[in-house]
């Protein structure tokens, strides 16, 4: 779900995060923050999304880490089967997307990894960064510290090439055994091959063998009375007990992989796209839609049009599921489509499936609970108010200066929800000066007469921002003049300008709704719209009066002239940043246009 899915549905952003949070798995996986630009600023992993995602917003932190809470607006998630895989995407998330709070892991100071370098006389490094040169790398290390400890007891204990090609002589780590000693004699690839094998047997978990050489070792040294050698030896054999972790080879095979898990769910086709790269999943694109057809159909087509914008390059080898034709689509995009069985690429698809099924659960939850908020609290207010629907809601407020440049908003709200489209601006035509029932009856009049006369729909129930005032001269004016027999309400606001309760009924009686209840807070949403709309027109006339009070100053500048910058320039602060080109351009002489110019830079 995204802000933009929020704003679609009228949700501020903290509800929008309170209902993902409610919706959370209790699994491993990665999260993904968001400003309110829907820019990812940090990345995290976690062994328990649920857990650690709410720790944010339901706890207090420190002065940053409530910086980066601060900034939060958003925040999307993706479920792995095991903690490696969450480190492993998270190291490939902040590389892809270096977010603004994730400083100590951007470029150059990534998670660490050992490396066998391909050379003809190798050695055993600390890498930053994966390179195509064919060398063997191990890893990640949660933090340099670990791989640093790992690198030195597997020097000690499978010594590949510790000097430089340049030494002369045997250099000072051969005399210490941690040097295989390409600086004393020539090494055979056989020798180095057998020193490679058993570094990658300890990183692949197989340690039982420098176990078992390390015991050894240490009962000699002891029995030699060397007990400062016994306590080392004694102490790899605990870091290795402790500390050591099963690491996973990154393959040799730089081929990539794209794999495409989907779930249907309530008509609703979630698609989930993993790209694979070294093994490792360096992205994913998601996306959710209603399916009209047959769901396996519509993947497919999917997969077609992924490929076809130009955004993407065909991989060497496409993964889908079973349930998908692989032979046509295949033939149709002339490259390898497979569904794996066993292994770790099945197991990547199980991911990209589980991860489809999670955000359509999420989408519908989501979708429930904004029909409670906006379809939901529609009923709700008009169970309040025991009338048969509240389907279509139209609100009016006015707005006016000391009685100057009246005019009046309406905004519609349909099954609770802003239809923007048809909100209506009127300015006050037959009073003069601040009369509060007088221009609720001109706007109430003016309105409705349209809509019988375009026989157009009318509404279920009319708001009006203000109290017996309004609601006694629009009822005298819809049920007297146009006999109309629509119900109206009133909010009624409270010292902070806040809708506190309705009034409504023939004797216009007061109801207080819960203040927990949709229905309350759906009235305060449509309160607060119709009074933007509203003051918002206000200000535009009241500017454009402005500005065209300045205008009749100007030399050269007639009733057409006056016109064309009207209708060009909304407001003086426009006019003001205008160029002679600008002017120009809308048809206006040389000489009014320098007259103009003359002005603003007076103005200015």
């Amino acid at each position: 779900m995204t802000q933009k899915y929020a704003k679609e549905r009228n949700m501020t952003y903290k509800e929008l995060i309170d209902q993902k949070l409610s919706l959370l798995p209790s699994l491993p996986g990665c999260y993904l923050m968001k400003n309110e630009h829907n820019e990812i600023i940090y990345v995290g992993k976690a062994k328990n999304l649920k857990n650690r995602v709410k720790s944010y917003f339901k706890q207090a932190h420190d002065g940053k880490t409530q910086l980066l809470v601060n900034d939060i607006r958003d925040f999307e998630t993706i479920v792995t089967r095991t903690n490696k895989e969450s480190l492993l995407l998270e190291i490939n998330l902040i590389q892809k997307y270096q977010p603004h709070y994730n400083i100590k892991l951007k470029a150059g100071s990534m998670y660490p990894y050992l490396k066998i370098t391909n050379e003809k006389d190798p050695q055993l490094i600390i890498a930053h960064q994966i390179e195509k040169d064919n060398a063997l790398y191990f890893g990640p290390y949660p933090n340099v510290g670990a791989a640093q400890e790992t690198l030195q007891l597997l020097q000690k204990s499978y010594p590949l090439r510790r000097c430089s090609k340049q030494e002369k002589r045997a250099c000072f780590y051969y005399h210490l055994d941690q040097c295989i000693g390409c600086c004393d004699h020539e090494i055979s690839q056989e020798e180095y091959q057998i020193a490679i094998q058993k570094i990658q047997r300890f990183l692949n978990g197989d340690v039982s063998h420098i176990k078992q050489e390390l015991t050894k070792k240490m009962t000699v040294a002891a029995t030699m009375l060397e007990f400062e050698k016994a306590a080392d030896y004694r102490n790899q054999i605990h870091y290795i007990e402790t500390t050591v972790e099963k690491q996973a080879i990154l393959s040799k095979d730089y081929s990539n992989h794209d794999l495409f898990g989907y779930f249907i769910k309530n008509g609703l086709l979630s698609i989930q796209v993993f790209l694979l790269r070294q093994s490792s999943i360096i992205k994913r694109e998601a996306t959710i839609f209603h399916c009209y057809g047959n769901p396996e159909d519509e993947v497919l087509s999917f997969i077609l049009q992924f490929y076809s914008d130009g955004q993407h390059l065909l991989p060497k080898e496409i993964l889908v599921p079973d349930t998908l034709d692989t032979v046509l689509l295949e033939e149709a995009m002339n490259v390898k489509i497979s569904t794996p069985k066993i292994g770790k690429k099945k197991h990547m698809l199980d991911l990209a499936i589980k991860n489809s099924e999670l955000a359509v659960n999420e989408r519908i939850r989501l979708d429930e609970l904004k029909d409670q908020k906006t379809i939901g609290a529609a009923q709700e207010l008009a169970n309040y108010l025991n009338i048969p629907k509240a389907h279509i809601i139209e609100s009016f407020d006015h707005s006016n200066t000391q009685g100057t440049n009246p005019v009046s908003g309406m905004v519609v709200y349909i099954n609770g929800q802003p239809a923007k489209k048809m909100y209506r601006k009127f300015k006050i035509k037959t009073v003069i000066g601040s009369h509060e029932f007088a221009t609720t009856q001109e706007v109430i009049r003016r309105r409705y007469s349209r809509l019988l006369k375009e026989k157009a729909t009318l509404p279920d129930l009319i708001l009006m921002d203000g109290g017996p005032i309004q609601v006694s001269a629009a009822k005298e004016v819809l049920e007297d003049e146009l006999g109309l027999s629509i119900p109206i309400a009133g909010m009624v606001k409270n010292d902070k300008h806040k809708t506190a309760s309705l009034i409504f009924g023939e004797n216009l009686d007061v109801i207080d709704l819960p203040l927990d209840s949709a229905a309350f807070r759906l009235i305060q949403r449509i309160q607060e719209e119709v009074h933007r709309y509203a003051i918002t027109f206000h200000r535009q006339l009241r500017s454009k009066k402005s500005l065209s009070s300045h205008l009749d100053a100007i030399v050269g500048v007639g009733p057409k002239t006056k016109r064309k910058i009207l209708m060009h320039f909304k407001t003086t602060q426009e006019l003001k940043q205008a160029t002679y080109e600008d002017f120009k351009e809308i048809g206006i002489n040389k000489t009014v246009c320098q007259h103009l110019i003359n002005w603003l830079n007076q103005q200015n």
